[in-house]
């Protein structure tokens, strides 16, 4: 998917419930074609439908495509970033100080 991108071509995802990479950063709906996965294994249905895209509607998703002024590996580090917080108040969480219930001690 990333090589696509970076060679400006206009990706086509097969797949149901599908996970994207940098999706919070990157509309992939502006500039990819999908089909779900019974669509992609009917015979010819993709080749077809590919056939019948027009030809404007594909150079609109193809202008789309987000210039890659950085690399996957800067993308997935911005990812990182953005999750950490979260990552960090769980960790927190777990090191906190656990003082049992005064009820529940033995004698």
């Amino acid at each position: 998917l990333f090589d696509a991108i970076v060679s400006h071509c206009v990706p086509i995802i097969m797949g149901d419930q599908i996970e994207l990479p940098c999706k919070d950063e990157i509309d992939y709906s502006q500039f990819s074609i999908f089909f779900s996965i019974n669509e992609a294994i009917q015979p010819d249905y993709m080749v077809n439908q590919l056939r019948q895209f027009p030809k404007d509607r594909w150079i609109k998703m193809w202008r789309h495509t987000p210039p890659m002024k950085e690399d996957a590996v800067d993308m997935l580090w911005k990812q990182v970033k953005h999750k950490l917080p979260g990552v960090q108040l769980a960790v927190h969480r777990n090191r906190r100080l656990e003082v049992p219930d005064w009820w529940r001690r033995r004698r």
